[in-house]
């Protein structure tokens, strides 16, 4: 899928979950297609000011990660992420208009000010529910390689789920593969 595309798929996903990110955020929206990898989708996503730079960031929860996108003009980009199993904690604090989110990542507290308190909460109940799952949840599985499924199809033939006929396509599928 091309980059237009992708961007376009994230949007939709962002209506979605009833997220409108502010004019503010459209330079860390548009940057998405090249910082998520295929098919990882994004549960929630706020907004706000990063205390310690000053710079407007856009933290994004995943189901695979937590990433904090920081595009300023004159300074680049600036992507981090963690994994769940990396994040410590997570909290918010609300004041008359607007919360704050306090993330403990590796020993360090990121805070992120002037985020709606509603999304605030949201955000982090969402990523508590990521983090409390057991790690083996975020481990992807790597792909069986041709000589594993050579011994599969060979298991469904000895089994009788498939003829000689079709275990013969199958495995000449397979090794057109090499």
């Amino acid at each position: 899928m091309d980059e237009k595309s992708r961007l376009k798929q994230i949007r939709e996903e962002l209506n979605q979950l009833d997220i409108s990110p502010t004019f503010f955020a459209r330079k860390e929206i548009k940057e998405l297609p090249n910082i998520l990898s295929e098919g990882e989708k994004i549960i929630y996503l706020v907004e706000g000011r990063n205390k310690t730079t000053k710079h407007h960031i856009v933290l994004v929860g995943t189901d695979r990660r937590l990433i904090f996108i920081d595009k300023e003009f004159l300074y680049g980009l600036k992507v981090e992420d963690y994994s769940y199993d990396k994040v410590a904690s997570i909290q918010y604090e609300t004041s008359f208009m607007l919360a704050s989110i306090d993330v403990n990542v590796s020993g360090d507290i990121v805070e992120i000010d002037g985020v709606g308190k509603y999304e605030a909460e949201l955000f982090c109940e969402k990523v508590r529910d990521f983090m409390s799952r057991p790690k083996e949840f975020f481990q992807t599985k790597s792909e069986p390689t041709i000589l594993d499924q050579l011994e599969q199809l060979g298991r469904l033939k000895e089994s009788g789920v498939l003829t000689e006929q079709e275990f013969d396509e199958q495995k000449r599928n397979l090794l057109e593969k090499l």
